[in-house]
């Protein structure tokens, strides 16, 4: 019986997110929506690293409702966000966030040769980011009077499988090779022994050495911001689909029982696991969102009873944020309140943001059994 009800609260829930989607490709069309306030998302210029979300969510309701407008629009996009290879400049690491979903997810479901060309040139422009003495993806330009020549972060690792999927599109090893270097750097310099990660971690960009940690969207350089453990569970998970090594299976794991350890009663985690006081701090639906999708893909490839628990643990989470944040009986165009996204800079702080959105809507397709997704 907790199958059978299981199952219904999952499609009811699934019906409810494709009913938003419907309604959002008609109110949001061809922008690229980021965060949302007094219910109204906001655009991001198509060079945001955000910018793929939107156009993702449209594909995984094509996929499964047929829905025209909802091609036309996520064609559109892909469009706009091909144009961003030409301009180049302000492009940057998390190309593989705004083609997987965009460009490739386009290729996969309709074979389009130029969407296919715009995800091997962004898997071009992220493989030329490499420095190969330090065995990582740079991050970002140098924004802000900053230099980030020696900067890789967590949140790249989830960048990896456009290298992977252009290694397989075109037999070419290269792309794997950059992506497995980077992944086990993140697997030594990232990930902690309890499974907490760092958000940014310095090198000499000439030498490849590490200089340190700073704290970045995290509450300190030594704490654990919740939404970089779900990037590292994740990602590391995706590594083990398109390459079967163990260590990042391991990896993975790992990341998802800390990040199971340290959530709150409704599994909505607080912006940070290690805050001093959390009383009055916001929490982050995104990081949970993520993660639940991220354990769903470690169920794939773990051993049964791990894929039992892990499994039931994200649906868990899933159907809190369902239940307990869901924005169904209200005029809003996000799909889950209460995310955060750069607490120290005060930016997007408890509101329904683009990518919390999209994970639940990818978590909700693997809990109905559609694992073939596009990363």
């Amino acid at each position: 019986m907790a199958t059978v009800e299981k199952e219904a609260w999952v499609e009811a829930a699934w019906q409810r997110t494709i009913a938003k989607i419907g309604r959002n490709a008609t109110e949001i069309g061809a922008r690229f929506p980021h965060a949302s306030f007094d219910g109204v998302y906001n655009s991001c210029p198509a060079h945001d690293w955000g910018a793929g979300f939107w156009p993702g969510m449209l594909w995984l309701a094509y996929r499964e409702t047929g829905g025209e407008l909802l091609k036309k629009t996520a064609v559109e996009l892909e469009t706009r966000l091909g144009e961003t290879l030409v301009a180049y400049d302000e492009l940057h690491h998390d190309v593989g966030f705004m083609f997987s979903l965009s460009s490739v997810a386009q290729y996969k479901l309709l074979g389009d040769p130029a969407a296919r060309r715009h995800g091997l040139m962004a898997a071009n422009l992220l493989a030329g980011r490499f420095n190969v003495n330090g065995g990582f993806i740079r991050a970002w330009p140098d924004w802000d009077g900053e230099d980030h020549s020696g900067w890789a972060i967590i949140d790249c690792i989830m960048n990896l499988p456009l290298l992977y999927w252009a290694s397989e599109e075109l037999g070419d090893p290269r792309y794997k090779h950059i992506a497995m270097r980077h992944a086990d750097m993140a697997l030594r310099e990232f990930l902690r022994p309890d499974g907490s990660a760092y958000h940014i971690v310095c090198f000499d960009p000439e030498t490849g050495a590490r200089s340190g940690a700073l704290a970045g969207q995290g509450f300190a350089a030594d704490s654990a911001w919740a939404r970089g453990t779900a990037w590292a569970l994740y990602g590391f998970a995706l590594s083990y689909r398109y390459t079967a090594q163990e260590r990042y299976l391991d990896a993975a794991k790992r990341a998802a029982h800390y990040f199971l350890s340290r959530l709150p009663a409704d599994k909505a985690p607080y912006w940070d696991f290690l805050l001093q006081d959390s009383t009055g701090m916001p929490r982050d639906t995104s990081a949970a969102a993520i993660a639940a999708s991220g354990m769903l893909e470690i169920a794939l490839y773990a051993d049964p009873a791990d894929a039992r628990f892990f499994r039931s643990a994200a649906a868990d989470v899933v159907r809190s944020l369902d239940e307990n944040y869901g924005a169904w009986e209200q005029k809003e165009q996000g799909l889950l309140l209460h995310a955060t996204g750069y607490f120290a800079k005060d930016s997007n702080v408890d509101v329904p943001i683009i990518y919390g959105d999209y994970f639940f809507a990818e978590a909700l397709m693997k809990l109905r059994g559609g694992n073939d997704l596009f990363w």
